[in-house]
C-alpha cells in the first residue's frame, strides 16, 4: 500500500491519475478524512438500500469499512504555501491518519515538478518533520516529470531545455524560483544536507548504493536524476522499499510500475486494474466503463464555467484562447474592490446576465507579470492571494447554487480554494482531458477538472467546457 500526502489540490490529482494509470486501485481524498471515514470498494452508504442505485458520481463514501481493495490512498492538503508550522503540523496529521487506518509500507510526499517553495519552505519543513517521525535516515526524491518538460540532471532542474531560474517560474507570484540547483533549494529550507544521484548512477543500477553512500556521509535528502520516463521506472524499481519517497507524478508513476510488475510476476494471469480513482467506482461509472471501455467522462450538455487564478504561461495561454473564441469573460479586480464577497457578489450578477444558452463563461483572476507586480506592490502578496481566493471560492458556490454542474479551475491554490468552499470531499476520477488532468466525479454529482497551472494545450480550457 502506497499512502500519498500532496501539498495542494492538483497535484494530487495528477499523483492519484499516474498511480491509477499503471495499475494501482486508487483512492482520493481533499484534506484530511474524519477518524470514521475510511474507503470502500463499493462507496455506497451503509443506511442505503439495497434497491436504491445512486446515479453517476452520486455514491457515497462508506464509514468504517475495509481499505484492503485498494493500492494507495491519496490526501490531497493544501499546505503549499501556508505558514510552515501549519504545514508541518497538517503533514504530520496527514501521516498519523494514513498509519492508523491504512498503515502503509510506504509514503510518497508530492510536491510540484517545478519544486513551487520559498528558502522558508515548505518543501524542506514538511519533509524533515515526515523523516524525523517516520525515522527514515535517507529520502530519495525528484521532481522530474519529463511528459510535462521537468527533467533534472546534475541536481538542477530544466523546464523544457531551460533552467528552472530562467523558465516563466522565476515570476510565480508566491513561489518565484530563482535558483535551478535543487540540493541548495533544499538546504535553505531544511535542517539537513542533501546530495545528488547522477545520471550515471541512476543508469548504472546503483541508486542503492549511492544512498548507501549518502547516508554514510550524513546527507538525509537524494535528488535523483532523470531525464525520462525510463529513468523514473529504474528508480522506482530501486526504492520500492522505500519507507518515505518524495517528487512529482513522474516519481510515483515509476513506483507504481514496479509495483504492477511485481504484482503480475507474483499473480500472472491476473488483471492489475481495480476500481478508477476515487471514492468508489459508482454503478454509472461502471457501465460506462464497460460500455466505452475507458474511464468515464462528463455527460454533453452540462452547464459548465471556467475558474482560473493561476498567473503561469500555460494558463495565461489558455485564458487567451477561450476570449479569442468570444467565450463570455469576467476578470476579478483585486485592485478595484478588496471585499471577496463583493468582488464574487459582482461576478455572479454578470452571470446571471448570460443567456441560458451561453457557452460555458470564464471568471479569471490571473494576470500578466508586469501587472500582477503592481497588484502585490499595492496590495501585499498574501493579502492580494487571500482576496482572491476567497472571492473564487464565493463565486464557486454560487454557481453551483445557480445550477453549475460542471467547474474547471486553473491553478492550485486556485482549485484548492474552490474545492475547499464547496465542501468536496473526494471523488471518482475519470478519464484525463489532459495528461495529468482528470476529471473528477464527486459524491453530489458534480464534475470538476482541477488543472495545474501549467499543464494542458493552449486549448484545454476550451475543450474542457464544450
Amino acid at each position: 500500500m502506497i499512502g500519498a500526502i500532496a501539498d495542494d489540490f492538483t497535484g494530487a490529482t495528477d499523483v492519484a491519475v499516474a498511480l491509477r494509470r499503471h495499475g494501482l486501485r486508487t483512492v482520493l481524498y481533499f484534506g484530511l478524512p474524519p477518524d470514521d471515514l475510511a474507503p470502500s470498494k463499493h462507496g455506497t452508504d451503509p443506511s442505503q438500500s439495497d434497491t436504491d442505485t445512486p446515479e453517476h458520481g452520486t455514491d457515497r463514501p462508506a464509514r468504517g469499512t475495509d481499505t484492503s481493495d485498494y493500492d494507495a490512498v491519496v490526501i490531497a492538503l493544501k499546505t503549499r504555501t501556508i505558514p510552515k508550522a501549519d504545514a508541518v503540523a497538517r503533514s504530520l496529521a496527514a501521516l498519523d491518519w494514513l498509519r492508523t487506518h491504512v498503515n502503509p509500507d510506504q509514503v510518497f510526499f508530492k510536491y510540484c515538478s517545478t519544486f513551487d517553495s520559498t528558502p522558508d519552505g515548505n518543501i524542506g519543513p514538511v519533509l524533515d518533520a515526515l523523516a524525523d517521525a517516520m525515522g527514515v535516515p535517507v529520502v530519495a526524491m525528484t521532481p522530474s516529470s519529463p511528459e510535462h518538460g521537468r527533467t533534472q540532471y546534475n541536481g538542477y532542474l530544466f523546464v523544457g531545455d531551460v533552467l528552472l531560474g530562467e523558465s516563466s517560474m522565476r515570476h510565480h507570484p508566491l513561489t518565484p524560483m530563482t535558483d535551478s540547483y535543487l540540493p541548495r533549494v533544499l538546504e535553505a529550507q531544511s535542517e539537513y544536507r542533501a546530495g545528488v544521484v547522477t545520471l550515471p548512477q541512476v543508469r548504472g543500477q546503483a541508486i542503492e548504493a549511492r544512498l548507501s553512500e549518502l547516508r554514510a556521509d550524513g546527507v538525509r535528502y537524494a535528488l535523483v536524476d532523470a531525464l525520462d520516463d525510463s529513468d523514473l521506472t529504474t528508480a522506482g524499481r530501486a526504492l520500492s522499499g522505500a519507507p518515505l519517497v518524495a517528487g512529482a507524478a513522474g516519481l510515483a508513476a515509476g513506483l507504481a510500475k514496479g509495483r504492477a510488475e511485481g504484482r503480475a510476476e507474483g499473480r500472472a494471469g491476473d488483471s492489475a486494474e481495480g476500481p478508477a480513482v476515487g471514492q468508489a467506482e459508482s454503478p454509472a461509472a461502471s457501465r460506462a466503463r464497460a460500455d466505452h471501455g475507458e474511464a468515464p467522462v462528463p455527460a454533453p450538455g452540462e452547464p459548465a464555467a471556467v475558474l482560473a487564478g493561476s498567473c503561469s504561461a500555460r494558463t495565461l495561454q489558455q485564458i487567451a484562447a477561450m476570449i479569442e473564441a468570444d467565450r463570455p469573460a469576467y476578470r476579478l479586480d483585486a485592485l478595484a474592490d478588496q471585499d471577496p464577497g463583493s468582488l464574487a457578489d459582482s461576478a455572479l450578477a454578470w452571470y446571471d446576465t448570460l443567456g441560458k444558452d451561453t457557452e460555458a463563461p470564464l471568471i479569471y483572476s490571473s494576470l500578466e507579470p508586469a501587472a500582477l507586480r503592481h497588484v502585490q506592490r499595492q496590495l501585499g502578496t498574501d493579502r492580494s492571494a487571500a482576496i482572491l481566493e476567497e472571492a473564487i471560492g464565493r463565486v464557486a458556490r454560487g454557481l453551483v447554487e445557480r445550477g453549475v454542474t460542471r467547474i474547471v479551475s486553473a491553478g492550485g491554490e486556485t482549485s484548492g480554494a474552490v474545492v475547499s468552499a464547496l465542501g468536496v470531499p473526494g471523488g471518482e476520477i475519470g478519464a484525463e482531458a489532459a495528461r495529468g488532468v482528470p476529471w473528477i466525479f464527486t459524491p453530489s454529482g458534480l464534475t470538476l477538472l482541477l488543472k495545474s497551472g501549467n499543464f494542458g494545450e493552449p486549448d484545454l480550457l476550451l475543450e474542457a467546457t464544450r
